[in-house]
């Protein structure tokens, strides 16, 4: 998820990413240091911390308080100052997909994140923008969102992009767990670290989003991403994922109602 869902903090998708040297040996990367700066509600970081699970890396995990930026984040991410930020022999980069890639490209004897196939690898990656670009945008809408009618516009928004979503996951998981067939990969990373903030919308709006009669592939593939090995010990709480955003849309609202005052 940088930023962060516009539920407060900013949550704007990442679009900042340096070059890194990749002419380290292998064997360097095995035993240089890793670090991430991350913050726990971000959809984004997760998606750094699931990548680096997926190929058995050991990192240390650096708490960002997005309120009172450390000056670590603000060097190493100075054009956007958002999480999440991988640091790999010194050297930071940036976007929460552009750093699923290097890891994979990073460590690339392990098990991958991105399809070998070149054509597979370019749907993986249309599919990632497609989340980015177009379905995250109407997610983070229904927190905005102001009044009855414009907030049912902006959750049939939703529930349409994952009917979408729906069909790509039939064409490309081939009957399998996952968009990747077997084991998590790319688009599931990229998907399956908004699933907490889906639940935040459902609750609430009162509403279902994934709805299993509609979407019993997606509903399926949800519940399979969360318990896996990679993921269930680095999602957040899905109610405490709620109570923050409680939180935050309320602080906005006071502050919004004071600026009119």
């Amino acid at each position: 998820m940088r930023l962060f869902l516009n539920y407060a903090l900013t949550l704007s998708i990442d679009s900042a990413w340096w070059l890194v040297d990749q002419t380290q040996t292998a064997a360097a990367m095995a035993t240089s240091d890793v670090k991430l700066l991350g913050a726990w509600p971000s959809p984004f970081a997760l998606r750094v911390h699931i990548a680096l699970n997926i190929k058995s890396i050991d990192y240390e995990c650096l708490e960002e308080n997005l309120l009172a930026k450390s000056q670590l984040l603000l060097q190493s991410n100075p054009v956007h100052k958002k999480v999440p930020v991988l640091i790999h022999h010194d050297k930071p980069i940036c976007e929460s997909l552009a750093i699923v890639q290097y890891i994979d490209e990073a460590w690339s004897s392990a098990p991958s994140i991105l399809p070998s196939d070149p054509y597979d690898r370019a749907v993986a990656r249309f599919w990632a923008a497609y989340i980015d670009d177009k379905w995250f945008p109407w997610l983070n809408g229904v927190a905005n969102a102001q009044g009855a009618e414009a907030k049912k516009a902006a959750l049939d928004q939703v529930r349409e992009g994952l009917v979408v979503l729906e069909e790509a996951f039939g064409k490309c998981s081939k009957g399998k767990d996952f968009f990747s067939g077997d084991r998590i990969g790319y688009v599931d990373i990229a998907l399956g670290c908004f699933l907490g903030w889906v639940y935040v919308a459902e609750k609430r709006n009162d509403v279902k989003l994934l709805v299993e009669d509609k979407m019993p592939g997606l509903a399926a593939w949800a519940n399979k991403f969360c318990e896996d090995g990679t993921v269930k010990d680095v999602m957040p709480d899905k109610d405490e994922l709620l109570e923050f955003a409680n939180m935050i849309l309320e602080a906005r609202a006071k502050l919004n109602a004071s600026s009119n005052n």
